[in-house]
């Protein structure tokens, strides 16, 4: 995928990486400028952020970690764009304590909505962190993927519990605190504001594979990726999709 090394973690970010470079490309060509200003809320380590600098933007990364901070700026600096990254500890609930609002053309919030006790408030914040016509990328856990996952595995009560539990969860072993249907969060998009522009299923079939296939199959990467980028629009898929990607725009 362009602008972004195709090792097998590409399976999990090569989709949301062509949604959102295109959508930057948008978003640069509509305000007549090259570089754009981009906040990566829970950026972590970089996954985007840094990818996203090599095209030339600048990028704040917000990430309540020290450590994925400091693993950011290790990252930048060899990527050699230590000049356009920016790392700031914080998190999406305070995120107006350490950016501006009205401060970028983009916002990325991967990742973060599941951990979050108001993912309503947490939206809303990275909406009010836009530019006029800004764009907001938004991936979070999907329900769907979740109970396959579990049910495949043969953990068939887990499966149906997640099916039944409000925040989604298979049990208190759960790793993560809350999952979302496609519906759930174009509402919460929508209801902050902006238009949903997109939705995308993202590892639909990247987690179901055996690795072992997929590392030792000849063309089983390349063949994988794409079938991943031709159901990632097909709304048929969203509701087994291991995460959702939401684009969102904002209204003049």
């Amino acid at each position: 995928m362009s602008d972004q090394p195709r090792p097998r973690a590409s399976l999990r970010t090569a989709v949301v990486w062509e949604v959102l470079k295109d959508a930057l490309d948008r978003q640069a060509e509509a305000a007549g400028r090259d570089a754009l200003d981009v906040l990566d809320t829970g950026g972590g380590t970089g996954n985007f952020a840094v990818p996203a600098a090599l095209l030339g933007h600048r990028v704040t990364v917000v990430d309540p970690s020290p450590n994925a901070l400091f693993a950011l700026e290790r990252r930048a600096a060899e990527a050699g764009v230590a000049d356009r990254v920016r790392g700031v500890q914080g998190d999406i609930l305070g995120l107006f304590d350490v950016v501006e609002r009205d401060g970028f053309d983009a916002v990325l919030c991967h990742g973060v909505l599941e951990y979050v006790d108001e993912p309503a408030e947490g939206v809303r914040n990275a909406v009010a962190a836009l530019r006029p016509s800004g764009a907001l990328s938004l991936l979070a856990a999907g329900l769907g993927g979740a109970v396959l996952g579990r049910a495949l595995a043969g953990h068939f009560t887990e499966a149906r519990q997640a099916l039944e539990d409000p925040a989604g969860r298979w049990g208190e072993g759960d790793p993560v605190p809350r999952r979302f249907t496609a519906e759930q969060l174009s509402e919460l998009v929508s209801g902050a504001g902006l238009r949903v522009g997109a939705v995308h299923g993202v590892r639909v079939f990247a987690d179901l594979v055996p690795g072992a296939l997929v590392d030792t199959e000849p063309g089983a990467m390349d063949a994988l990726l794409k079938l991943e980028a031709a159901v990632a629009e097909l709304p048929a898929f969203h509701s087994v999709a291991t995460q959702l990607h939401v684009l969102g725009e904002k209204r003049p």
